[in-house]
């Protein structure tokens, strides 16, 4: 159903290099790139993708209240690496690795811009 979520950004360079390591341990690479404009990351050209983007409007990047993005894992291993690699870069905590409810198993930061993101993983 989720084709792709698109996040601003005040700084394309910074965010494709944070990007390029928070998404690394999902097996996400760059699928498409204007780079004065955008970059979007995912796993394969059919999949769900996630791009970083300067506004259209050429307006500041601003967080939404309320909005995130979810990046889906296969394991609570990718959960802590995708977390951990994040703070690493930079980003804060929203939230720590931990079971939310059973078989729900997610962590939750915000990147160099402010949007909030979560890794999560399903039935383990």
């Amino acid at each position: 159903m989720l084709a792709y979520a698109t996040l601003g950004t005040t700084d394309l360079p910074r965010a494709a290099a944070f990007y390029d390591s928070v998404l690394a341990p999902l097996g996400a690479k760059r699928q498409m790139e204007e780079p004065d404009y955008f970059i979007a990351w995912g796993n394969s050209e059919h999949g769900a993708g996630l791009g970083i983007t300067y506004p259209f409007d050429k307006q500041a990047a601003t967080v939404g209240n309320g909005c995130m993005v979810a990046l889906g894992a296969t394991s609570r291993e990718q959960v802590d690496a995708v977390y951990a690699k994040a703070l690493e870069l930079g980003g804060t905590d929203e939230g720590a690795p931990g079971e939310r409810f059973p078989g729900f198993y997610a962590a939750y930061f915000r990147d160099l811009d402010g949007n909030k993101l979560n890794c999560c993983c399903m039935g383990q």
